[in-house]
């Protein structure tokens, strides 16, 4: 794994987005991995060390997560700021093409930039998240994100995340420990914090006062489709799932019974899902080697 950065723009000035790196930087087959909301890219450490044999991975960190620069004061975390920074990525990492995963929102940014016209996105996974998340969901989400008490030490960062992260149930002792000391952040003598802006939690409460419905966007998105689908998830309804496949009937979906929002994607079981899809993209002609 590499670490690696570039400057991307924001209404008032320049942040730095740092992303991971694995894999070849001469293979052109490249898979970027978004993920969710209060993330950040170390949540694919395990999918990307997989696929490291046969693509070149790239997991960023969204600004304001992570490694990434926070941004200014008045500057807004939105979705039109998030496409332009993975337009950055992309022409940063030099290829035409490349296949997206994304976690709930960085399923929404993929799902954006795969409807434009032209798009370089070649192929779109994501992972429990579709083009309709209604109002009580978000209002869901908005009572944890940007609101977490301070910490004392990575066990206790642990411990809550096991409580509001439900769906990664059946992770390993080892795993939890690694999300919590990548998802949270010393502050010196007064603990830790977790590690993104907090004023993420008050843009996206701000916008939770409606559903989100990108059904147009959805019908305009025409490259290999997959969805990973925790049935439990309050955020990807089974009437969205039957909607989407309606008006896809080539989308290919992972049903996960019992998960709820969203999938880990660190469990084997999951990772292979991913690994068996893309080793047969339609219109794919190079298959990927066996994988450990």
């Amino acid at each position: 794994m590499r670490t690696e950065s570039f400057m991307a723009l924001n209404p008032k000035g320049f942040h730095r987005v740092v992303y991971r790196e694995w894999g070849s930087v001469e293979n052109q087959r490249v898979l970027i991995c978004v993920h969710g909301l209060a993330r950040n890219s170390r949540d694919f450490d395990d999918i990307a060390h997989t696929l490291a044999r046969n693509y070149r991975v790239i997991c960023p960190d969204i600004v304001g997560r992570g490694e990434s620069d926070w941004l200014p004061d008045g500057a807004p975390y939105e979705i039109t700021q998030y496409l332009n920074d993975m337009t950055a990525l992309i022409a940063r990492i030099g290829v035409e093409k490349v296949d997206w995963l994304g976690t709930s929102m960085g399923g929404i940014i993929g799902l954006c930039l795969a409807a434009m016209p032209n798009s370089p996105i070649r192929s779109l996974i994501l992972n429990d998240i579709g083009p309709f998340v209604s109002q009580g969901a978000l209002k869901r989400i908005g009572e944890y994100v940007g609101k977490a008490p301070m910490f004392w030490s990575h066990q206790e960062v642990e411990d809550y995340y096991r409580t509001i992260y439900p769906a990664y149930a059946g992770i390993s002792d080892e795993q939890w420990h690694r999300l919590a000391v990548h998802g949270s952040r010393s502050q010196q003598d007064q603990g830790f914090a977790l590690h993104y802006d907090p004023a993420i939690g008050d843009f996206f409460r701000a916008a939770a006062d409606q559903d989100i419905d990108l059904w147009p966007l959805w019908q305009m998105v025409n490259c290999p489709q997959m969805l990973i689908w925790g049935q439990d998830s309050d955020v990807l309804t089974a009437d969205t799932v039957t909607a989407m496949a309606e008006q896809n009937p080539d989308l290919q979906v992972s049903r996960w019974p019992g998960v709820c929002h969203a999938p880990s994607l660190m469990v084997p079981e999951q990772i292979q899902v991913v690994v068996d899809w893309l080793r047969t993209i339609p219109g794919k002609t190079d298959s990927l080697a066996s994988t450990e």
